[in-house]
């Protein structure tokens, strides 16, 4: 029946597919489903029947194996090992059912880790005497080896406990010299490709963990860079190998082993893949790797993938090893060879593997070069080492260069279709590549300026010459030209740059277009933003550049004003000093000579490109000086937008209608957004501006808010999708995003204290309280939290009146489900941090009046969107750490600490939260804190009996609480309580014993497990003896005087 369900599963329609589903789907569920796996495996003809059936035993050997009587774990075991044997004791059988096998072979890994070494002991003896019967059988046992490896030492976190992944550990040492045997003599003697293969792959997996005397004191190496690496099936397994052996860091011990590997790979190396003949421009041997990685095999493409890791791996280890060496010496410069053809690979996980070692390299060879002694036999040294490698690192710089990636300043790019556009989404991956870069660039700038200066004007005398001309050349010689500002001496940077900017305006004019000139102005846009010091020491290039933007600002092709508009920005935050003095020759001061001009100047932008362009220029007069003078200034920049604002309100004065115009609204939009950017550049100066608009800013919010609440009230909260209704929130939004801008910029916390905060919390909390859900705007409760936050203890008289307007209702809107209303979410739970942080008193107080407010931060921790969860806890703990030292300590905890205790646990041990276990295990440790220092003074529970002290009452709680998991008994829940209350000094050791107690959670114990147990409480117990040691050894800490247990809780003493 199941092979007939399974055919469906495969063939029939979705009507078919979804019945055949459920009936699968509840025999999986039976709890007695597994006792017919057997009989499934032995007479299914549906391959995907037994796979479905080995699924099932596996969730019963995670989960309930212990719970299991011996006899039927026996039979299981046994079943699995003859089914095994079985299929892999015949080759032709091996081959046709490997994906069986292979999940078989994953079914006994599994057993392995319930019974191995305890239940199990001969097991190694027993594998690898059977692999000696047969090569098939050998074959499959050297994989389950590899599985086995791969459980213990490289997936085992959070699988299993830290004390039983550290019996297998030891187990697998102890017996590895069984299993090493078994591979050296397959890899000295068989002739089976595939068992080989088998065994490379196995060992593969041993080496990072195996005792380093097998490695170096055996024929290990020599088998693998003599037999195997030459053979093109066995070399990319064999070079693994290799990699793994070669990234190893033994100190001074096999020194001798490096050497002699190094040497032979690369005498095997130029035999297997000889570099061809270097031409006048060392062109040659840098692209045969990348034409043959193109045109080769897949076997091939890995191979020179794999090489690129073994020479990155090694060189990061034992270069300066193989560098001293006279046999190796000269080898290292060919590796590198090799590395600059890998480099040219077109494969971006390849290349980057070459960049992170180039970048290391250079910046190695820059240290020693810079940073040399004044020994004359070290500098001499570090000389050589420089020269040595100088023709590769310019070959590096050919390749860095011809392979630049895009910088995000740059959004005019090249499309799918060859076509010019406007770049709307980064690549985030794109640019941490091109940090990357530009640091390497940097590094090969600084040793040897003269090179990279000559090539890259080369390479720009190719693109004028039109020789060489493409979108993709230019782009990635300017992203490389921009990304080495800074890296060399004035002098030369001025003599370079002008030289290109010089070139790139004569191709700008030369070429024909509007595709090529806008290529072309966004490299120079991207190129003069880069070189901040040039432009401020050469006041005339400055103003050149200026002007060109300002050109630019009119060119109306895609992208083009947005990256004039940027590049303007950034070059007035990098220089803003040049522009407000009046420079010699000049009649005035550039930021005069604009402003009378921005009309002008603006005129073709749109609004965002607009509002850029005031930013920029609100950072050219933050610097002005005197204060006067900035505020002349504020106010000549300001003029068009006030104009534009006064205008309004004289329209509003003839008839407040007219505030309803959706043109009214879009320029009161407009301009409030203006002043936010404006605001965000100049800082606290801006207060002259705000003056003049914030008393019409709050009358322009309540009156907006009156509008909007009888629109909801004619036709109720669809109202406030209407297109007239939105542009009214969007006007109150920018409102409140320009106060809390000028907050967040505030150096006078008395004045924004006394003038601005009490008609503000009028104008927004009461409309925020009594708006329908749809209506209320997130950016008041961000606004309340950054004026918490910047205002602190002046807030507290105000903290009652926040969450009165704000608690209850943004709980209505976010507690009926965990979707609706995300900004809402975030921005309030931001709010309670910054009173829980900075008002605790009055948070604390309105804490006491309301259990609301307690029950709002469960709520965040328990929720499963990961930043409001973090939020959550982070406020319980900051909470918690101020309330322990307050007087009302007592009957807060007395009220919460059981509840809370419970909510922690319940989110400790569900699926949904893992990424807060940090901070829950800070939390748990608090509390268990709390009551084992007697922190609490007196009985944290009615239910509490006469006598028992608090320790000891949570004790029994967490017991009780803990013994509603079915899958736990008695002694596992008393070991793990017992390490809560012995282990919460020290908060790695804490959050190790709560790990292991969550991989205990998955499964089902036995009731007679003691040796499981023995072994728990013997880790508990050397954990405790190694932090005793610790605090002994290191003066202060040692506790002076330790409490009594007994005495800790005052008047509940015995």
């Amino acid at each position: 029946m199941l092979d007939a369900i399974w055919g469906i599963m495969g063939t029939g329609n979705p009507v078919e597919i979804k019945q055949a589903q459920a009936v699968l789907t509840k025999f999986q569920e039976h709890p007695d489903a597994w006792q017919r796996v057997d009989k499934i495996l032995e007479t299914a003809q549906n391959p995907h029947t037994k796979y479905f059936a080995l699924q099932i035993l596996q969730g019963v050997i995670n989960t309930r194996w212990k719970i299991l009587p011996q006899a039927q774990r026996q039979g299981i075991r046994d079943f699995i090992v003859n089914f095994v044997i079985k299929l892999s004791s015949d080759e032709p059988t091996l081959r046709s059912q490997k994906v069986l096998v292979h999940k078989l072979n994953h079914t006994l890994v599994q057993i392995l880790k319930q019974d191995w070494p305890q239940a199990w002991p001969n097991f190694i003896t027993d594998l690898v005497g059977a692999s000696k019967t047969s090569d098939s059988l050998c074959e499959n046992n050297m994989n389950i080896l590899r599985l086995l490896s791969e459980e213990v030492f490289d997936f085992s976190t959070g699988q299993m406990t830290q004390a039983k992944i550290r019996t297998l550990k030891e187990t697998l040492n102890h017996e590895f010299a069984l299993v090493f045997e078994l591979c050296q003599f397959v890899l000295t003697n068989s002739q089976n490709m595939e068992l080989l293969v088998e065994t490379l792959q196995t060992l593969l997996k041993f080496l990072n963990w195996i005792p380093l005397g097998y490695v170096f004191e055996t024929k290990m190496i020599e088998l693998l860079g003599g037999r195997f690496l030459p053979v093109t099936v066995f070399r990319n397994h064999a070079l693994r190998c290799l990699t793994e052996i070669g990234a190893l860091d033994t100190g001074k011990q096999y020194e001798e082993n490096f050497i002699t590997m190094f040497h032979g790979v690369m005498l095997q190396l130029q035999t297997m893949l000889p570099l061809p003949p270097e031409d006048e421009h060392h062109i040659h041997y840098a692209l045969h790797l990348a034409e043959l990685y193109n045109k080769g095999s897949e076997e091939d493409g890995n191979f020179i993938a794999n090489l690129g890791l073994f020479f990155t791996s090694f060189f990061r280890v034992h270069l300066p090893l193989v560098e001293g060496n006279p046999n190796t010496a000269s080898q290292v410069i060919t590796a590198h060879k090799y590395l600059i053809g890998i480099s040219n690979v077109d494969h971006k996980e390849v290349f980057k593997t070459c960049l992170e070692y180039w970048l290391w390299l250079a910046e190695d060879i820059y240290n020693s070069w810079k940073g040399v002694p004044s020994f004359v036999s070290y500098a001499n040294h570090n000389s050589q080492r420089k020269s040595a490698y100088a023709q590769v690192l310019s070959d590096c710089r050919r390749t860095m260069i011809k392979k630049m990636v895009k910088p995000e300043e740059v959004i005019i790019v090249e499309d799918e279709n060859g076509e010019i556009t406007k770049e709307f989404m980064p690549d985030v991956d794109a640019q941490q590549l091109y940090h990357s870069m530009r640091e390497l660039l940097v590094f090969l700038t600084h040793l040897d300026y003269d090179d990279i200066e000559t090539i890259m004007l080369d390479k720009l005398c190719s693109q004028v010459d039109r020789s060489e001309w493409s979108w993709q050349n230019l782009n990635t010689l300017c992203w490389a030209i921009g990304s080495i500002s800074g890296a060399m001496m004035e002098e030369d940077e001025k003599r370079f740059l002008v030289a290109v900017i010089k070139d790139l305006l004569g191709l700008c004019e030369m070429m024909r277009g509007k595709e090529n000139k806008a290529v072309i102005a966004s490299n120079i846009m991207y190129v003069v933003g880069q070189y901040p010091r040039f432009l401020k020491a050469h006041w005339r290039f400055l103003r050149t550049v200026v002007h060109k933007l300002f050109e630019f600002m009119h060119e109306t092709f895609p992208g083009v004003q947005d990256m004039a508009v940027d590049t303007f920005l950034k070059i007035a935050k990098q220089c803003k000093e040049k522009f407000v003095v009046q420079q010699a020759g000049e009649p005035q001061s550039f930021i005069k000579e604009m402003q009378a001009d921005i009309h002008k100047i603006t005129l073709d932008l749109d609004a965002d490109q607009k509002h850029v362009f005031y930013e920029a220029a609100a950072h050219m007069v933050s610097c002005a000086d005197p204060p006067d003078q900035r505020e002349q200034l504020i106010n000549k920049l300001m003029e068009i937008p006030n104009l534009t604002w006064q205008e309004i309100l004289l329209k509003a004065q003839q008839s407040v209608n007219n505030l309803k115009e959706p043109t009214i609204m879009k320029q009161l939009a407009h301009c409030l957004k203006t002043n936010v950017r404006v605001c965000r550049a100049i800082g606290h100066p801006f207060l002259t501006q705000l003056v003049k608009l914030f008393a019409h800013m709050m009358e322009l919010y309540k009156w907006y808010s009156g509008l909007i609440a009888q629109e909801v009230s004619s036709h109720g909260a669809k109202a406030t999708k209407y297109s007239h209704v939105r542009s009214m929130r969007i006007v109150k939004r920018e409102i409140l995003r320009l106060v809390q801008e000028f907050v967040q910029k505030s150096e006078d916390p008395d004045y924004v204290t006394n003038m601005f905060i009490p008609p503000l919390l009028e104008a927004i909390l009461l409309d925020y309280k009594q708006s329908c859900a749809d209506a209320r705007d997130a950016q008041v409760l961000s606004l309340m939290a950054v004026v918490v936050s910047k205002l602190q203890g002046k807030m507290a008289r105000d903290v009652n009146t926040i969450l009165d307007a704000t608690l209850e209702v943004t709980l209505q809107m976010i507690t009926k489900n965990f979707e609706d209303y995300p900004e809402h979410r975030i921005n309030f739970f931001k709010l309670l941090k910054e009173l829980n942080a900075h008002c605790f008193p009055s948070f604390l107080a309105a804490v006491q009046q309301s259990k609301v407010i307690m029950d709002s931060i469960v709520w965040a921790f328990k929720h499963a969107e990961r930043n409001i969860g973090d939020t959550g806890l982070t406020i319980l703990l900051d909470f918690l750490n101020n309330v322990v030292q307050c007087e009302v300590a007592t009957p807060f905890y007395q009220v919460y600490y059981l509840s809370l205790l419970n909510d922690i646990f319940v989110v400790l041990t569900d699926t949904l939260h893992k990424t807060g276990f940090k901070m829950q295990c800070m939390i748990i440790q608090h509390m268990i804190q709390v009551v084992t220092a007697g922190r609490i003074m007196g009985p944290l529970s009615q239910q509490q009996q006469q006598g028992m002290d608090n320790m000891g009452f949570v004790q029994q709680y967490l017991l009780g609480l803990l013994s509603n998991f079915p899958n736990l008994n008695r002694k596992q829940i008393e070991v793990f309580v017992k390490g809560l209350f012995e282990l919460h000094k020290d908060l790695h050791v804490f959050k190790n014993h709560i790990r292991d107690f969550l991989v205990q959670l998955k499964e089902f114990a036995a009731q007679n497990n003691e040796d499981l147990y023995e072994d728990r409480e013997a880790d508990l117990q050397r954990k405790m003896e190694e932090m005793e040691k610790r605090h002994q050894a290191v003066p202060g800490l040692q506790a002076p005087v330790q409490p009594n247990p007994k005495e800790s809780d005052g008047e509940m003493i015995d």
